[in-house]
């Protein structure tokens, strides 16, 4: 039945779904082919949550629904006889079923437009929704969508190595990470009052001077005042009673001079969920994101937290594709406090799945003595490719580095 070829196609192919979904007709396939409807919102239901995906294998599926639903033993052998069916089924003609698609969708379009004139025509809607529909007739070719990397060594060279990204202040991450570029994803972790958000300060405030568009840093820990005073802080490299003395207005200009309103902090509803957070990132131009912190943003749903936390972690490795670098920040379990080398298992709430989804992962520790101004830096994962002057030894290096939280920087020491 042509029912199980697009569900076929749909499986070996995500373009063809996005495409295509949305103009099946659930209702009736649900009437008729209950069976055949819970494979339709299987394959919908997976593709919604793991967003890098673009096929789905026998297994897969078979997982998805059974997750999906409550199943009697017949009902999940009925399911899974279904699917082996259907996924082992004789190639089907693809351009067929396409075409057939695409007439349905044209067909659904229509019937569409016709309901909106008529609600324009009463008031109860307005023509620009009725000007949107139209537009969705006017979909690009599939093959345009497609994004083949560029295998190109000169230009990989250039772009990957030679071109430097965003270079951090503290020159013993230049030669371990190197540079921050499109693409790249990580986070560092530490316990409370380590000095996370120094850390950010004193090294965006130097990115910023590196690039003419905005730093974006979605705040979900401290006040957002207080974050964006350390800025000022770390920028110019002063305590507070200087900020805030008799040269204020002075710092003031000079602050607007250097980064005008390119670095953007944003607190509370604006920052705590993530459609939230993809409506900020399409009105602005960010060159660099900033999550802090990452593990209380709010929108995703799983079985299980840690699995909850990798959609999150796989959500941000996509916006970082998508816009440029992004920096999340994480706590350290428990078994962290009063460590000074801090590794990969003590990140919290997950032993894998945010570890899997980073490029490199920065672990600060420090003395059991709080008054100590040394942080101990662990490089516990780098994929990174780095710069001309990073060094390999250094790839995954343990050093001290200084903090001056007084005038919110890091320092080398």
């Amino acid at each position: 039945m042509v029912e199980e070829q697009i569900i076929n196609l749909f499986c070996k192919d995500r373009l063809l779904y996005n495409k295509y979904f949305k103009y099946v007709s659930l209702n009736y396939i649900k009437t008729n082919y209950n069976n055949i409807y819970k494979l339709f919102m299987s394959i919908d239901s997976y593709y919604s949550k793991y967003k890098d995906k673009t096929t789905i294998s026998k297994s897969e599926l078979d997982i998805a629904y059974n997750n999906s639903y409550l199943l009697q033993e017949q009902e999940r052998k009925e399911l899974t006889d279904l699917v082996t069916r259907i996924i082992d089924q004789e190639p089907v003609n693809q351009d067929a079923i396409v075409d057939l698609l695409e007439q349905h969708r044209k067909r659904s379009l229509s019937g569409d437009i016709a309901r909106i004139a008529l609600n324009v025509e009463d008031g109860s809607q307005s023509v620009d929704e009725l000007v949107s529909k139209f537009k969705e007739f006017e979909v690009k070719e599939i093959d345009s969508d497609i994004n083949y990397v560029n295998m190109d060594l000169d230009d990989l060279y250039q772009e990957q190595f030679q071109k430097p990204g965003l270079r951090w202040r503290l020159n013993w991450l230049n030669q371990s990470l190197g540079s921050l570029r499109q693409g790249d994803f990580g986070f560092l972790f530490a316990r409370p009052e380590t000095g996370k958000t120094t850390f950010l300060a004193s090294e965006i405030t130097c990115m910023i001077q590196q690039t003419n568009g905005d730093i974006l840093w979605f705040n979900n820990e401290e006040q957002g005042r207080k974050v964006a005073t350390r800025i000022y802080q770390a920028l110019f490299g002063v305590d507070i009673r200087t900020l805030f003395g008799e040269k204020r207005e002075k710092y003031r200009a000079k602050y607007h001079e250097v980064i005008g309103n390119r670095i953007k902090v944003l607190d509370s509803e604006d920052s705590s969920h993530y459609k939230r957070i993809e409506e900020v990132l399409e009105a602005s131009n960010p060159k660099l994101i900033i999550f802090d912190q990452i593990d209380k943003i709010r929108g995703f749903k799983s079985d299980r937290y840690d699995l909850e936390l990798k959609q999150i972690y796989q959500w941000a490795r996509e916006l970082a594709k998508k816009y440029g670098p992004v920096i999340a920040v994480s706590q350290a379990s428990g078994e962290a406090e009063g460590k000074l080398w801090l590794t990969m298992d003590m990140v919290d709430s997950s032993k894998t799945a945010k570890q899997g989804e980073a490029d490199w992962i920065l672990g600060i520790g420090m003395d059991h003595d709080n008054t100590s101004r040394r942080r101990y830096f662990n490089i516990c994962k780098n994929k990174l490719i780095g710069d001309e002057d990073s060094l390999p030894d250094m790839r995954h290096a343990q050093g001290q580095i200084l903090i001056k939280p007084d005038i919110a920087r890091y320092e080398d020491i």
